[in-house]
């Protein structure tokens, strides 16, 4: 007969096994998913850039040099430098930390809030369900990148107030998204019985209907963190965001939109980092959903 300890050690690694399957099977999926990742490695050397940039860049991204004023790329400066002499490579690394800080902050936030609300109002349903809704359709009517441009003119410029104004345009998709998640899981059979046992209200909904909308979550936060990109960099454009003489991505080109004629790599290497973290954030997005979804799995 098996010991008290071996029965107990037995059970205890259940879950880790399962929980290892799973991993390996979804990074079996994952992988066959090539543009994806791709995208994944890319966005962790964007990551790692965040990190160790301002550490290994070459030259000091704020000095500016007189002597080598809106240089085109040599071997010296691979991106050339900008008005002020300075080397555009190194801004463009340490403002990874800045423009990607700014945008995963404002989208995490909206994915708190939105989550909460989305499970408040498809779990209780009713009059809570209307309220929470119909705030969220009152949002939908304004335009994102105008609703952020209404909210930073009303608290006024600043990197603090770009991430609640990203935030903000956020939370009405999220809330929507994960109330329609908790609608169908709570229909479910475990969720009945957790209830049938007399389970708590916030056992049942943490315990076993939040668990179920994660995915689903992961996929559509992955692919906000693109959309918030664009939006704190069109703010910072518009000079409502980071400040302008910041390595900002946004800043960069709104700093540079002067020299479009003369000198374009001043707005052609901003725009393209720009333009491939977005894609890499859609791509990885794409992928996770194709993975994470059963329903869109072959």
């Amino acid at each position: 007969m098996m010991s008290k300890l071996q029965i107990e050690t037995s059970t205890m690694e259940i879950p880790k096994v399962k929980s290892e399957n799973r991993f390996l099977n979804f990074w079996r999926q994952f992988r066959k998913k090539k543009p994806a990742l791709f995208s994944l490695y890319f966005v962790f050397l964007l990551l790692l850039t965040m990190v160790i940039g301002p550490h290994i860049v070459p030259y000091d991204p704020a000095e500016p040099n007189y002597n080598r004023l809106l240089e085109f790329p040599t071997l010296d400066h691979l991106f050339g430098t900008d008005e002020y002499g300075r080397d555009i490579l190194s801004r463009i690394i340490v403002g990874a930390r800045i423009t990607l800080s700014v945008s995963v902050s404002a989208v995490l936030l909206g994915t708190v809030v939105g989550t909460v609300l989305g499970l408040v109002s498809g779990f209780f349903g009713k009059w809570v369900d209307k309220a929470i809704m119909r705030i969220c359709d009152v949002l939908f009517a304004f335009p994102d990148l105008i609703l952020a441009i209404g909210i930073v003119a009303i608290l006024g410029p600043g990197v603090r107030n770009v991430i609640i104004a990203v935030a903000f345009f956020n939370i009405p998709s999220f809330a929507r998204i994960v109330r329609g998640a908790t609608l169908e899981v709570k229909e479910m059979l475990f969720v009945e019985s957790a209830r049938s046992v007399g389970a708590s209200t916030t056992r049942i909904v943490w315990k076993h209907i939040f668990p179920e909308t994660i995915p689903v979550i992961i996929v559509y936060f992955t692919m906000n963190v693109g959309t918030a990109i664009l939006s704190a960099a069109s703010l910072s454009f518009l000079g409502l965001g980071a400040d302008p003489s910041s390595s900002d991505w946004g800043a960069m080109l709104s700093m540079s939109r002067d020299y479009i004629g003369s000198s374009f790599h001043l707005v052609f290497f901003p725009g393209l980092v720009i333009f491939l973290t977005v894609l890499a954030f859609n791509l990885l997005g794409d992928g996770l959903r194709d993975v994470l979804d059963p329903k869109t799995n072959d």
